[in-house]
């Protein structure tokens, strides 16, 4: 039988809980998840083994935790570009942004990317956190072009569409670079179809 995780309440309590999701964060970024143990963890937080388990069951409670940080952090930068939008949409300057935005957050967060994605086909709960992630940033987005008078037909389902071609897109630049692709004829590419749906 497992042990009780306590959730802190004094201030003391929630700082050390926060410094080992942070040092989580830190580690799992610098060398994945599976590159990574509870004793470093805890190492990188200065608190004891003990205090880890005392607040989580294992690497992967701190995983679900960092997950979450991971999610805010990685896309609140898309969120402020669609919070900047106005009418007339201008799609020439805001698809060539959103793309050059997920290159980067891709770039930045390369590791902890890997291990949450990896994670993602066989963890439930890092699974629904990414599939809330798309509801989410897709429900925004068509409520934001209705509101700015952009009336495309199937607009849920291109806008899904198109945040598909950019992550694997971003993917491709980042992760797979085949030195037989010339990466700026398919950002162009890209940009094109993306367009092409909204116009």
């Amino acid at each position: 039988m497992k042990n009780e995780v306590r959730q802190p309440r004094q201030e003391r309590s929630i700082e050390k809980k926060n410094k080992i999701i942070e040092a989580g964060y830190q580690l799992f970024s610098e060398v994945g998840y599976y590159g990574t143990n509870t004793k470093e963890i805890a190492k990188r937080a200065g608190v004891s083994t003990g205090i880890v388990y005392g607040y989580f069951q294992d690497k992967r409670d701190i995983l679900i935790c960092v997950l979450e940080i991971y999610i805010n952090k990685a896309f609140d930068p898309f969120f402020k570009i669609f919070d900047k939008l106005t009418e007339p949409i201008d799609f020439d300057t805001v698809i060539p942004k959103i793309i050059n935005q997920a290159i980067s957050t891709h770039k930045n967060n390369r590791k902890i990317h890997e291990a949450l994605h990896s994670l993602a086909s066989s963890d439930e709960a890092v699974s629904a956190q990414f599939i809330a992630l798309e509801d989410d940033i897709t429900l925004k987005i068509a409520e934001k072009f209705t509101h700015l008078g952009v009336n495309v037909e199937n607009a849920v389902e291109k806008i899904h569409f198109a945040m598909d071609i950019i992550q694997s897109f971003s993917h491709e630049y980042v992760f797979d670079k085949h030195e037989y692709i010339d990466y700026i004829v398919m950002k162009d590419m890209v940009i094109k179809i993306i367009k092409d749906l909204f116009n």
